[in-house]
């Protein structure tokens, strides 16, 4: 059926939101305000409603923001790592076992873990190109996200690979570690690029 707006006044009188399936064509005027509008992407209710993209399955625009703290807690040395650059990873302190990321116990044998630096260099273990991202990455679409090996560790660490063409990059491509100027303390600090040869 036909959707459009269902007469649900706010305290302000007028009317925000709701969805009527068909019904009375009179309904649809009395709903009519100056603050009512509809465009091609959307239907608004209002300056304070809801746009709805459509009713079967109903789908609306949705705006979510908070601001909070967040604690790295044992992975806090990872991240302050990155603003000296440097790569910390983790090695178990029983069997030896060499994590690439930051673990406080060892998935092998269940010991604690000490921190362990890694080396800048390493090569692409496997690839892939991303043509879609989140909204801080949307305006840098497409973009390749690799698995790094390292010598002497046995895991491998997940970054971005920057200044090479997706169709160019390859396993075994030699790259190394670049670091932000400016940190955010985030995973976004470290990428990698392609090595210097020769």
């Amino acid at each position: 059926p036909e959707a459009g707006l269902d007469p649900q006044s706010c305290r302000d009188g007028d009317v925000h939101h709701g969805v009527y399936y068909g019904g009375d064509v009179g309904a649809k005027e009395k709903v009519k305000s100056k603050k009512e509008k509809v465009s091609g992407r959307g239907m608004t209710m209002g300056e304070k409603g809801t746009v709805v993209y459509g009713v079967d399955p109903l789908i609306i625009r949705d705006h979510y923001e908070i601001d909070y703290r967040h604690s790295y807690a044992e992975d806090s040395p990872f991240f302050v790592g990155l603003t000296k650059g440097q790569l910390l990873g983790s090695r178990c302190l029983e069997c030896r076992y060499t994590y690439a990321t930051p673990r406080t116990h060892c998935m092998e044998c269940g010991a604690s873990t000490a921190w362990h630096e890694l080396p800048m260099s390493g090569r692409v273990h496997t690839y892939t190109t991303c043509y879609y991202g989140g909204e801080a990455f949307l305006k840098e679409t497409p973009f390749t996200l690799i698995l790094v090996e390292f010598d002497g560790f046995r895991t491998l660490f997940l970054s971005r690979l920057k200044g090479i063409k997706p169709d160019a990059v390859r396993i075994g491509l030699p790259v190394t570690a670049r670091f932000a100027k400016t940190p955010s303390f985030k995973v976004t600090d470290v990428w990698f690029e392609p090595a210097e040869t020769g």
